[in-house]
């Protein structure tokens, strides 16, 4: 009985789990993106999570303690020049679980799990400008023109430099 044991085991020995987790976490950082079942996706954000955290200090001794953990060079070394520069202002966070589906042949759950930076459809979503919106009941009339008054607003200092350089 499991009783609390937080760890998933994967259907694994713990030499085997280890290996597993450290050759899927330097595949993740070499690729970015990797695609396996849903649970060693999980597993393996507990395991990567702190090493990317690590990252972000740039010390012999950080970098001993990550290649203890992954045993790739050229997976430490994309971390700490790559992926450590484009984390350094998040806080944590630096992985994302996007599920699949089932497998055909046996049924179980797939997830792509990806570091949350390096996907530029979603970073293009997330840069663009919503416009502000409350939740006080408004008249459609009010709001079109507040609406029409930000665009004139925006347009006009616009209108004014071309003729001003038409003068010229």
């Amino acid at each position: 009985m499991r009783h609390g044991c937080k760890v998933n085991h994967l259907s694994r020995k713990s030499a085997h789990r280890d290996a597993m987790l450290s050759n899927m976490a330097s595949s993740l950082i070499k690729h970015k993106r990797i695609e396996t079942t849903l649970a060693k996706a999980k597993a393996l954000r507990k395991y990567v999570e702190p090493l990317i955290t690590k990252s972000k200090e740039d010390s012999t001794h950080q970098r001993r303690l990550v290649f203890a953990e992954l045993r790739d060079k050229e997976a430490v070394t994309e971390l700490f020049r790559e992926v450590s520069q484009k984390i350094a202002n998040r806080n944590g966070g630096y992985t994302r679980i996007l599920k699949l589906g089932r497998r055909l042949g046996d049924g179980a759950e797939m997830a792509m799990m990806e570091l949350v930076d390096y996907n530029e459809n979603m970073l293009k979503d997330s840069s663009a400008k919503k416009a502000k919106t409350t939740r006080r009941g408004r008249s459609k009339k009010a709001a079109e023109l507040a609406v029409e008054q930000t665009t004139a607003a925006e347009e006009a200092p616009v209108a004014e430099e071309t003729t001003e350089e038409k003068a010229e």
